[in-house]
């Protein structure tokens, strides 16, 4: 019984965190990337209940690759698709993953702060 009370005390709290959270509210933006010298470069980002790190790896003024290093996300894992279409769009501001909003938000938020951002 002391069980049951403590998961229920658990996602209540979970409940609240994400609720404390105006997921529109996040507004991310893309940098200029012809003022990002070649690198790669470490960002970390926390959205309501989701961590992410991730590494963005820019050559002749272009996104080349993102890795994700970490991404604890609850049930958010197909967010991840959104590296490719990062990197396809070269840019920042594209849709998040339907079912995925706050990972897809915390990814763009963690690779905005490794460009140099916010």
């Amino acid at each position: 019984m002391k069980q049951k009370r403590l998961y229920a005390i658990l996602l209540a709290s979970l409940v609240l965190a994400v609720g404390c959270v105006n997921i529109d509210d996040i507004v991310i933006t893309s940098p200029d990337l012809n003022r990002i010298a070649d690198g790669t470069y470490r960002g970390s980002s926390k959205v309501g209940p989701v961590r992410v790190t991730l590494d963005v790896s820019t050559r002749d003024s272009a996104i080349s690759s993102i890795q994700i290093v970490k991404h604890f996300n609850g049930r958010g894992k197909k967010a991840e698709e959104i590296v490719p279409v990062i990197i396809r769009a070269q840019s920042l501001e594209v849709d998040v993953i339907s079912g995925a909003t706050f990972s897809s938000k915390a990814i763009l938020l963690a690779a905005e702060k490794a460009l140099g951002g916010e």
